[in-house]
């Protein structure tokens, strides 16, 4: 029926499903606008109040450097204030002890307009110009105006002079503090420097409310003692008593008989944030007495009762202080518990974003390799009858198409046409020449032009198997294209599981680790757990170090073993710039065996020169590498071929890509690299650094050989070197060595040294069974030797050998037990 009033029913629920969508999507946006905006219009009214008391304050009842270096700050920081900003200090300055610096601040607000406004004209407008915009506006207004009233002197010059410098100082101290209140900073960390600027502020503001009284009670006094009572309680003394000295300082300038409020308000700070572990209680008793007793000492009892109710007004102000604004004000404060909680949750949230976007990643590959994969399953090869009846085709419309026999051949004897063209197919696909000597008989009586016939036939073979060729290619090309994006998204998973394993929470692990120091009596400064992990262990401590003693080797490290259950040792040590004597030591598993190589090498004809390359490296993931290349031929582009194989796969396989689909990754790279016939061959062993099991990867290398006592035993693998076909069998070899174990790898200008006429590998066994050293360095020496003996110096081919001899790692420092100590407890891998 709706269908028949042209309406699509679907369509119609869709459109009112989105359109309620779309209306709550509205509305939830309307809402958070609403929220921000009422933010917002908060903080405006904020500082507007803090404008109207900066134009009322002054110092020394003659100086008012605050209005114009707040309302510069403004201009730069909340451009759309501007006005109303202007208009409150304005006010306040009406209100103020000197009413009459009204029009000097309406005029250096207007002359720092004027001239911000010609910079901009020409484009050099920078918020860093401010304070030399600030001094300028007030020196020359000041000026002028002594200049107008005849009233200048050397103390009018003077005073004018401390003004400006006053209010450019002030400027570079409003630029620290106001973005506090303007919501541009995102993050919650400010320097000490900042937070004494903010400190500042505050301390200018109440300047403002100087000459307030309610009763007894003085407005100043009282928000001075509350300001303390804040800072004390989020920073501690230290912080407690530079506020009480700042607010003071600032309070006895404005106020020249309040100068006993400085000793006041910094003893009463540093005694209440000396009680900052007992909350608000302990905090405002601390004040109370801090304050009480310096009164006592200051002034009669009129000024002490006067300053009890004071300081009772600021506690009861304190008290009444939401909770929520003091944690927001010890997010600013660096050191605070609430600082380094907003620090941990913004990594954490940066670290957990890091792995999701990571694991999208390696999704993402994951889908394009089993993309490719599916449609290399997918393009199989037709099946031969397909083949043979698209061959059939091409044949039969090239040569048959304008014969007069055509309707006789394949429509009526078809059956028999199709069986002599089949069999003309298979000698041309068997025989690689084929002459009408072997057209048969019977066939030749049947196609009046068999000879066109054979020679349209043997060019769309030709056609054929260069097609089929270049399928396979493309089919290759996908397999191998998928298995390398298929380890890339293994190698970002495993980052992604590394990502989220490091911020696992650990904090009993710390905790116990740190007891167990502190009760040998080391200094601990801070420790964190980055990886429990068995053989991946990685633990930071900060601590302070005495010369000479190396704490860390001889007493952490050892303790630490103990308490983890594996060998550690010390990974990185790094003195601390802003801490003398504390150093940041970085504490890892250490490995339980230990590789000491050797290597040795001779270019042909003696030249600097050798077409091979070798490579030593501990990879990072508790691995040992030692490899070996020899490029085709000699010299240079021998060299660049096996140096090129392995600068790749050791950047692959330090990356953590699997072993096979390294060497595939290298083959493929050598042969996209040039369309010459270029190869090298690849000699990798492996070895595992905690268990001493060794992988060898041989891509057309010579025999390495294991000596193990007077045993020596081969290790080798047939297939051809990388860089020659697309798709290459890569034979892994694994086997466990032995502590004592020596690992000679060589190239085939040793391999070969005695010739085709000798059994090689037994002449090969024979030699380095009768080399008697333990240095790897020394035994590759007499190998070399003993090969360039024995062709009596001269050297027919590159030579190089590489031999590493595994021990069992000895700790330095064996691991001792302290009593009451237990073993830490690993958590649970993150899977």
């Amino acid at each position: 029926m709706l269908k028949k009033l042209g309406m699509n029913p679907v369509g119609t629920v869709w459109s009112r499903w989105s359109q309620k969508t779309k209306e709550g999507m509205d509305e939830a946006v309307v809402q958070n606008r609403l929220i921000q905006s009422v933010v917002a219009k908060k903080w405006s009214i904020l500082l507007l109040m803090m404008s109207f008391l900066l134009g009322r304050a002054m110092i020394l009842d003659q100086l008012a450097p605050f209005a114009v270096a707040f309302f510069a700050v403004m201009y730069f920081l909340r451009r759309e204030l501007t006005f109303w900003t202007g208009l409150f200090l304005i006010a306040g300055s009406l209100f103020s002890a000197a009413p009459q610096h009204t029009g000097y601040i309406a005029a250096e607000i207007l002359v720092m307009i004027l001239i911000q406004k010609g910079i901009e004209r020409f484009e050099r407008s920078d918020i860093s110009f401010a304070p030399i915009i600030v001094f300028t506006s007030t020196f020359f207004v000041q000026l002028f105006a002594h200049l107008v009233s005849t009233d200048l002197s050397w103390y009018t010059f003077m005073m004018t002079g401390v003004e400006s410098m006053l209010s450019l100082i002030l400027t570079h101290i409003f630029l620290q503090a106001v973005p506090v209140f303007t919501l541009s900073r995102k993050n919650y960390s400010l320097k000490n420097e900042e937070v004494i600027c903010l400190i500042i502020l505050l301390a200018s503001v109440m300047t403002g409310t100087v000459g307030w009284t309610l009763g007894p009670v003085t407005v100043e006094h009282v928000l001075s003692r509350y300001l303390i009572l804040m800072f004390a309680l989020v920073g501690g003394a230290p912080l407690g008593a530079s506020v009480g000295v700042v607010s003071g300082l600032i309070l006895s300038l404005a106020n020249s008989s309040a100068i006993y409020q400085m000793s006041l308000l910094a003893f009463a700070g540093m005694l209440a944030g000396l009680l900052k572990e007992g909350n608000r209680w302990a905090v405002s008793l601390g004040m109370l007495l801090g304050s009480s007793i310096l009164s006592i000492y200051i002034g009669n009892q009129a000024e002490v009762m006067n300053s009890t109710w004071e300081s009772a007004a600021a506690v009861a102000l304190f008290l009444l202080t939401p909770r929520a604004m003091i944690q927001m004000l010890a997010k600013y404060v660096p050191g605070t518990q609430e600082n380094l909680k907003s620090q941990h949750d913004y990594a954490k949230r940066v670290r957990d974003i890091t792995a999701n976007r990571v694991e999208q990643f390696s999704e993402v590959f994951r889908q394009l390799s089993r993309s490719f994969k599916q449609i290399t399953a997918d393009a199989q090869p037709m099946q031969k009858e397909e083949e043979v009846g698209h061959f059939m085709n091409s044949v039969a419309e090239k040569s048959c198409s304008t014969c007069w026999k055509r309707n006789q051949c394949w429509d009526e004897k078809f059956y028999q046409t199709y069986k002599f063209m089949t069999d003309m197919m298979t000698e041309v696909e068997v025989k690689k020449e084929v002459t009408r000597k072997d057209i048969l008989p019977q066939w030749k009586k049947q196609c009046v032009k068999p000879d066109q016939v054979l020679e349209v036939m043997k060019q769309q073979y030709g056609l054929y198997r260069n097609d089929q060729h270049w399928k396979k290619q493309i089919a290759e090309s996908r397999q191998l294209v998928a298995e390398q994006l298929f380890g890339v998204s293994q190698v970002m998973e495993d980052l992604a599981k590394e990502i989220k394993r490091e911020g696992q929470e650990l904090f009993l692990q710390e905790e116990q680790i740190r007891s167990a120091l502190e009760e040998l009596g080391l200094s601990i400064h801070s420790i964190d757990i980055i990886s429990l992990d068995e053989g991946n262990v990685e633990i930071e401590i900060i601590h302070q170090y005495t010369k000479g003693f190396d704490e860390c080797r001889k007493i952490i490290a050892p303790l630490l073993s103990e308490i983890v259950g594996e060998h550690i040792a010390v990974k990185n040590e790094q003195m601390l710039e802003r801490k003398e004597g504390y150093s940041t030591v970085v504490f890892g598993s250490a490995k339980e065996y230990e590789v000491e190589t050797g290597i040795a090498g001779a270019a042909k004809g003696g030249d600097l020169l050798s077409g091979d390359s070798f490579s030593t490296i501990e990879l990072g993931n508790g691995k040992f590498a030692v490899a070996l290349s020899d490029g085709m031929g000699n010299g240079e582009r021998a060299r660049a071929e096996s140096s090129a194989a392995l600068n790749i796969l050791q950047q692959l396989l330090q990356s953590g890509m699997d072993e096979k689909l390294a060497i595939k990754s290298v083959n493929s790279v050598l042969m996209l690299r040039s369309s010459d016939e270029i190869y090298a061959t690849v000699d990798v062993a492996l070895i595992d650094m905690y268990t001493a099991h060794t992988t060898f990867l041989k891509i057309g290398s010579t025999p390495s050989f294991i000596k193990r006592g007077n045993e020596v035993f081969p290790i080798s693998a047939n297939n051809l070197p990388v860089g020659i076909l697309h798709d290459i069998d890569v034979d892994l070899v694994s086997l466990p060595l032995e502590p004592g174990d020596i690992l000679i790898m060589m190239t085939d200008g040793i391999y070969d040294a005695p010739g085709h006429a000798v059994n090689k590998e037994l002449w090969m066994k024979r030699v380095l069974s009768e080399i008697d050293t333990d240095s790897p360095q020394e035994y590759a020496d007499m190998l070399l030797e003993k090969v360039v003996r024995y062709h009596h110096g001269e050297i027919y081919d590159d030579m190089t050998v590489v031999v590493a001899r595994v021990d069992k790692y000895q700790p330095e420092w064996a691991t001792f037990r302290w009593p009451g100590m237990q073993r830490i407890e690993r958590p649970k891998t993150v899977s």
